[in-house]
């Protein structure tokens, strides 16, 4: 008989998930015996007799649903980045029932009672400064989980969640259905005029494991993204756009528009049950920014302050289309086509040259060796410890002889694999009880695989998310608290992009690019006239960058500050565009909405500001390492110290003071950007 390994603990190195023990169809049984088992251990923090403390009911619900937590954490993990048919209908089955647990726990009132004196009381507890985070937070979660709804108010509430859970994952599925829909494939050579070599390389590879002849081309940010670039066939350009920006809104089953609309009206139905009016309101309480007044207020002034740096960008680009002969409008799969060859034209420099020196086994030690010098820390590659896809490596990460972590590093697309980058965690970091928890980190990319014998070679754009991401999965490693609910990159959503997108700064760095950029057959170092170009180029387009970001948050904000449910017949395409400042004429049949997971299925529901927030932060944080030296150890650990080892312990404001001496000043992300000369 078949014994379920999600019941049992791991006797696998440093328990680790033994992937291959596990079966699909373990999942239902166990995840359902742990919902048991979790309700039990619930049930007896809420009917104890003796009076509420902070060790017999706020550390007991940190530990209740453990075992629970680590098998959906498992499924919910891979179903992002190892998905079938099969696993994604076990997610869709389990998920309102996980849901509906969970409601439970956060509209016990017996269990709110014990948590609510405490709270009432929490000034003369002695708590140190990560108790009272944590019992702000559980206090905070029951009071948004409907705890002081009325019965039928709970059961419509409870109802709503179930729905929302059903209906983010069945949208994140239908994106990844649709991105896997659509190929672009081509028998004649003359369609590839302008592709890089190693683009058409691994368009014949691609075409190769689908058993057709010629190219193929797919909606993969390594396949798509270069074909936007350089391919000079226009048509072609505006196939592979169409397709990519009209996913989720083509009709049939994966089409998203009915399911953003409900998930966006019952977001809001929720929020005014809680009495808020809006569902960003709710969501916004405990961020840095605290309200949608100045979440509002903050895009609107990046956006006077990029908005003719955006139109001088497009003007650029249009004159500069006419003068390669363009006698048509400009249109949005024309933008990156011209914009590349401006750039070339401008600084001499086309960013294909850098790939020969970004392979990505050298990228990565170039990252490993950065946080070794910042940090002290090692990674070593660890063969013995199991991962869930051939090409996936595990490292154990170490500080001296302490073990941090390990990290698992998924670096190519699949088809079971959503696009994008993300990290993510099996188990986070805890050091409750004495009994220390050392996190497993997960790190998914989607980059350019190998091909013809070339190793996988980097755009510098990959570069940028290989850091990115490396710095979320230091944020977990290193995070160094008591209590499970707040550690690692366990922060509000405006603050939790800042250590990762802080790390993107070293990419211009030559002390940095020149301890790992060699050319993977000559070895020769990045050529110094290549840093001068790049980093001459660092500007050229941000302030249209800043408004396609700009937009993205704007639109998120426009669905969750609704006050009123969105009618049946608003098109989704038309609500988007009333939302967006759009320079570049509109497309019928596009959407980003559709497709927009961040916000329907990721967890950025009126937090995608938080990106363009957090950059105000790492600019402001980089520029005392610039002062201080790139690679200065005392500031690099005061950093660690301060910020990243502290994951959630803190408000963000005070980690932020506690490292800089001084509250967020925006000049530095201005002058990096550009905007503050003319």
């Amino acid at each position: 008989m078949h014994s379920n390994p999600l019941n049992e603990t791991w006797a696998t190195p440093h328990q680790t998930p033994p992937f291959g023990s596990i079966a699909l169809n373990d999942y239902a049984p166990a995840i359902r015996e742990a919902i048991e088992g979790s309700r039990l251990n619930i049930e007896s923090i809420a009917n104890q007799s003796d009076a509420p403390t902070f060790a017999n009911t706020i550390e007991r619900m940190e530990t209740a649903t453990e075992r629970l937590d680590r098998a959906v954490a498992l499924l919910l993990n891979l179903n992002e980045c190892d998905s079938t048919p099969e696993m994604q209908q076990t997610v869709m089955e389990l998920m309102p029932e996980i849901t509906r647990f969970d409601d439970s726990i956060w509209m016990d009132e017996r269990l709110f009672g014990r948590v609510d004196a405490l709270f009432a009381n929490r000034s003369t507890l002695s708590l140190s400064e990560e108790q009272q985070q944590v019992l702000e937070k559980y206090h905070r979660r029951f009071i948004v989980g409907g705890v002081g709804l009325d019965a039928d108010h709970k059961r419509r509430f409870a109802a709503i969640s179930e729905e929302i859970a059903t209906l983010t994952e069945q949208f994140g599925q239908n994106a990844l259905a649709d991105t896997n829909a659509f190929t672009l494939n081509t028998v004649d050579p003359a369609d590839l005029e302008g592709l890089p070599e190693g683009v058409r390389s691994a368009a014949r590879q691609e075409a190769e494991s689908r058993g057709q002849q010629g190219w193929t081309f797919t909606l993969q940010a390594p396949s798509y993204r270069p074909f936007m670039t350089y391919c000079s066939k226009r048509s072609l350009r505006e196939q592979m756009w169409r397709a990519y920006n009209s996913r989720g809104n083509r009709g049939g089953e994966s089409d998203n528009n009915a399911i953003a609309r409900r998930i966006a009206n019952l977001r809001l139905e929720q929020a005014q049950l809680l009495g808020y009016r809006n569902y960003a309101d709710c969501k916004l309480e405990r961020t840095m920014a605290r309200n949608t007044k100045t979440v509002i207020a903050f895009l609107d002034s990046l956006r006077d302050a990029c908005i003719s740096y955006a139109r001088r960008d497009l003007d650029e680009v249009r004159q500069f289309a006419k003068q390669c002969g363009a006698d048509f409008e400009l249109q949005n799969w024309d933008f990156a086509y011209y914009s590349e060859r401006l750039k070339q034209e401008r600084y001499g420099f086309d960013s294909e040259l850098l790939r020969p020196y970004l392979p990505l086994e050298q990228v990565r030690e170039g990252i490993f060796g950065l946080y070794r010098r910042l940090y002290g820390i090692r990674f070593v590659e660890a063969p013995s410890i199991e991962v869930y896809r051939s090409d996936v490596k595990a490292y154990e990460v170490f500080d001296g002889d302490r073990f941090m972590g390990i990290l698992y590093l998924d670096m190519f697309p699949s088809a079971g694999k959503r696009s994008g980058a993300w990290m993510t965690d099996f188990r986070g970091q805890s050091n409750l009880g004495g009994k220390e928890e050392r996190p497993l980190v997960q790190v998914v990319c989607n980059f350019t695989r190998p091909t013809d014998g070339k190793p996988a070679l980097l755009s510098f754009d990959e570069l940028h998310t290989f850091m990115h991401e490396m710095g979320h999965a230091m944020h977990g490693l290193l995070s160094d608290v008591c209590y499970p609910s707040v550690s690692g990159t366990s922060v509000p959503r405006d603050f939790v992009e800042m250590p990762s997108q802080l790390m993107e700064n070293w990419c211009l760095e030559p002390e940095f690019l020149n301890t790992f950029a060699h050319h993977y057959q000559t070895g020769e170092t990045i050529p110094q006239e290549y840093i001068d170009k790049l980093r001459r180029a660092e500007n050229f387009e941000a302030g249209w960058l800043c408004l396609r970001q700009l937009n993205f948050g704007t639109v998120d904000m426009r669905f969750h500050t609704l006050t009123e449910p969105l009618a049946d017949s608003i098109r989704i395409e038309d609500f988007e565009n009333e939302a967006m400042t759009q320079l570049l004429p509109t497309v019928g049949g596009c959407c980003t909405s559709t497709a927009f997971t961040h916000i329907f299925s990721g967890g950025y529901a009126a937090g995608y500001y938080g990106y363009k927030w957090a950059e105000v932060l790492d600019a402001d944080i980089f520029s005392r390492f610039k002062a201080d030296g790139i690679f200065n150890g005392e500031t690099a650990q005061k950093f660690r110290e301060r910020i990243l080892s502290r994951g959630g312990s803190s408000h963000p404001a005070d980690l932020f003071r506690s490292f800089m001496h001084r509250d967020p000043d925006n000049s530095a992300l201005l002058r990096r950007c550009g905007f503050g000369a003319k």
